[in-house]
């Protein structure tokens, strides 16, 4: 497989000749072993690990099982309202008398599924089990409907309609529920729902951890990291020695993890806190894990996976929260875009116009959990000159094309943005993407402040909180890359629908009234 910015290419995913042939290997005689060399794409498949999924994806892109949860039943409810329309049509019923059954009955049965659990959809549940839980949830309905549509005048409605409309509310969802199944399972398979953490300790803490991920499959373990790597073992249950804590600051797995979870006994406070303080700077959530006995063993994987046990480090993920901001980026961004488009295509033939060169820029920056992304940008700079995230612009700087000087006083090169908003790797709202590599007069900025990658434990944003308080443009010396953070770490611990809307309002007029940011 191949993954994004070349992380990984998996030879186990390649097809080899004699495989397109159809051909197979004769085995080798009884009478005469043979001591062959394990083959490439074996070496892969064992540096994977036992529980690593065919595909990494960026913790930005995966979906927990509470968002997957909200997404179904909203879709069941859909149906099922769409079916009670039809069947008070199709039985001549408009009245508020002849409609309530039809409504009764569809509240009834997702509460009824709801009691039975049928959005679970647990690891190792299987299709059938899962419908023998449907089928449990529908009888529960029935028979709450036996008594609630008791006191109904049901001559508004006759029991043949309403039969027909159960049944066919039956039909339906058992329908939906086997592809929402089938859903899971494939999602699940290519890691997109499993939880990714990495381990910091090779204790026997860490090799109960990895034996419950591994016995539940409820989380994937994608390596260990230990300081005192001379003494550790080579693998945890198969999950391989990835190296030390500074191999795990550097490492280029560090975006597909959703949780750092520390091993080492609570006896050893002293390299408990130092571990603590090492892995504060990342952007990953990092936990402690208490290990309570054989009983609670399981419970505290699931709390693992499920919500921030002993959280040390990192914002806890609000879901909620996050589907809210995710759904009104999608909202306000598209609608944003379709006002915008006439006046992008203007820039755009402005641009051409111009000088000679593409209309687009894209650069790599940092996104959530430190993901490295391409931004979408209006070219502002002379063709050839603006390659390098090193150099950040300065007044009057050559670079900037006449059309350019226009566009980034306004910031109406950051219009195509909306592009990344809509993938989902940036939102409206939230710390500005620096550029890879960006660096501050001779020194690279993520070294100037120690929380620098705190910025980074929420998805960049076109505007933000820093911006509207006049930290825009360059961050030239070390005290603006100073400021900067303390505003983003500000809005990241503040983070609110509203306060969102507030820094959107604000934006228009702070850049119409900012003359002096350098831009």
């Amino acid at each position: 497989m191949t993954l994004a910015h070349g992380f990984l290419r998996d030879p186990s995913q390649v097809e080899t000749p004699s495989a397109r042939r159809g051909a197979v290997a004769d085995p080798a005689p009884a009478s005469a072993p043979v001591s062959l060399p394990i083959p490439e794409w074996a070496q892969a498949q064992e540096r994977r690990g036992p529980m690593r999924p065919a595909t990494l994806s960026p913790t930005r892109s995966r979906l927990t099982g509470w968002m997957l949860g909200v997404i179904f039943r909203l879709a069941d409810a859909g149906a099922l309202t769409v079916i009670a329309l039809v069947a008070a049509i199709w039985a001549g019923t408009y009245s508020v008398a002849g409609v309530t059954p039809f409504a009764v009955g569809a509240l009834a049965i997702a509460w009824s599924l709801t009691l039975v659990r049928a959005y679970g959809f647990a690891a190792r549940e299987t299709l059938e089990r899962h419908l023998v839980r449907l089928g449990i949830g529908f009888g529960l309905a029935a028979l709450a409907l036996t008594f609630l549509l008791t006191g109904f005048r049901l001559a508004a409605v006759p029991a043949l309609h309403f039969t027909q409309w159960f049944a066919t509310s039956v039909v339906a969802l058992y329908a939906l529920h086997g592809a929402w199944w089938a859903t899971v399972r494939r999602w699940r398979a290519a890691g997109r729902l499993t939880p990714n953490i990495v381990v910091v300790g090779a204790t026997a803490n860490a090799e109960r951890l990895v034996g419950a991920a591994m016995k539940s499959g409820e989380a994937a373990v994608l390596g260990v990291f230990d300081d005192r790597a001379a003494r550790a073992p080579r693998d945890i249950a198969g999950v391989l020695m990835l190296g030390d804590t500074a191999a795990l600051l550097q490492h280029r797995i560090l975006p597909y993890v959703d949780k750092i979870v520390i091993t080492v006994p609570q006896l050893a406070q002293d390299r408990v806190r130092e571990l603590i303080v090492r892995l504060a700077v990342l952007p990953n959530e990092v936990l402690l894990f208490i290990d309570q006995g054989p009983a609670g063993r399981a419970a505290a994987l699931s709390r693992i996976v499920d919500a921030p046990l002993a959280p040390v480090s990192g914002i806890p993920s609000d879901e909620r929260r996050a589907m809210v901001k995710r759904i009104g980026d999608l909202v306000i961004g598209a609608l944003a875009l379709l006002a915008l488009a006439p006046a992008m295509a203007l820039i755009a033939l402005a641009i051409k116009l111009d000088t000679p060169g593409p209309v687009f820029f894209r650069q790599r920056r940092h996104g959530f959990n430190s993901e490295q992304i391409l931004v979408w940008k209006f070219r502002s700079m002379k063709q050839g000159s603006d390659r390098g995230p090193v150099l950040q612009v300065s007044a009057d700087d050559p670079r900037v094309t006449r059309v350019g000087r226009i566009m980034r006083q306004l910031s109406l090169d950051e219009l195509p943005q909306l592009f990344n908003v809509l993938a989902g790797e940036m939102s409206l709202v939230g710390p500005r993407p620096h550029a890879v590599g960006m660096r501050t007069g001779e020194t690279e900025s993520a070294k100037l402040v120690a929380e620098y990658a705190h910025r980074h434990r929420m998805k960049p944003g076109i505007t933000g909180w820093a911006a509207v308080n006049g930290s825009r443009g360059p961050v030239d010396t070390p005290d603006l890359v100073r400021r900067r953070v303390a505003l983003d770490i500000e809005y990241i611990e503040r983070q609110s629908l509203m306060l969102d809307l507030t820094i959107m309002l604000r934006t228009i007029p702070c850049l119409l009234g900012d003359k002096l940011a350098v831009r």
